[in-house]
């Protein structure tokens, strides 16, 4: 089990690279996945900050990155920890760093850019909080709008602080229910939320309050909007 947080930058579009970049530390292991590579300057990032780069580079051209890689500085900014990918291939480059990232002992995952115009590649990129799940670890997706996590049933309480100003629960993969939500606008108890009724969009935390959601069965996707 590695203690550093995993890093995981993808090339969907950000546009508030200010509050994304809070989000990232100097400590971190750091993977930027092919397009993402055009965000690690505009996040206050150097070349350097990079631990490793994947991708099928058909968003950012590999001589580029290698140029950028072999700078007077002297020192291989990538640490030669470039994984160029087939074309062709079942992952999706981000899927596969989150793959090698957990083949690294990884086990806590922070992910931009992965949220953003290709509704089927952003779909796909949520489901990784799933594949994270179930293989012991745990992820949070930022984007402009939102932080995104997962709520599991029989977890301790998930706490949503009143900072935000909308919070949504969403059922993404079968039925869910022993579904209670406390101290919010819209409360639950032992509710049940499916796949093709969602009503638990857009709720608000009560003011100077932090909500508090759980679950006796199933997994929701929890969206807390800014």
């Amino acid at each position: 089990m590695n203690s550093i947080r995993c890093i995981i930058i993808g090339s969907a579009e950000i546009k508030n690279y200010e509050k994304i970049s809070r989000f990232i530390n100097p400590e971190d292991f750091i993977i930027a996945c092919d397009g993402g590579l055009n965000h690690v300057e505009k996040l206050g990032l150097s070349p350097s900050a990079l631990n490793l780069v994947v991708g099928d580079f058909d968003s950012f051209p590999r001589d580029k990155v290698l140029r950028q890689a072999q700078q007077p500085q002297g020192e291989f900014v990538f640490e030669g920890q470039i994984i160029q990918l087939p074309c062709e291939k079942d992952d999706t480059d981000v899927f596969f760093a989150v793959k090698e990232a957990l083949r690294r002992s990884f086990t806590d995952f922070v992910l931009v850019g992965v949220i953003g115009q290709r509704f089927d590649h952003s779909l796909v990129n949520i489901s990784v909080l799933q594949f994270l799940q179930k293989n012991g670890a745990s992820g949070v997706i930022y984007d402009d709008y939102s932080k995104m996590k997962l709520v599991v049933a029989g977890a301790e309480p998930v706490l949503v602080p009143d900072t935000y100003s909308y919070f949504s629960l969403m059922c993404i993969a079968g039925d869910v229910s022993g579904v209670t939500i406390k101290n919010a606008k819209y409360p639950l108890e032992d509710a049940t939320i499916t796949s093709d009724y969602q009503y638990g969009v857009s709720n608000e935390v009560l003011p100077g309050q932090t909500a508090e959601v759980t679950l006796e069965k199933g997994v929701l996707l929890l969206v807390m909007v800014w």
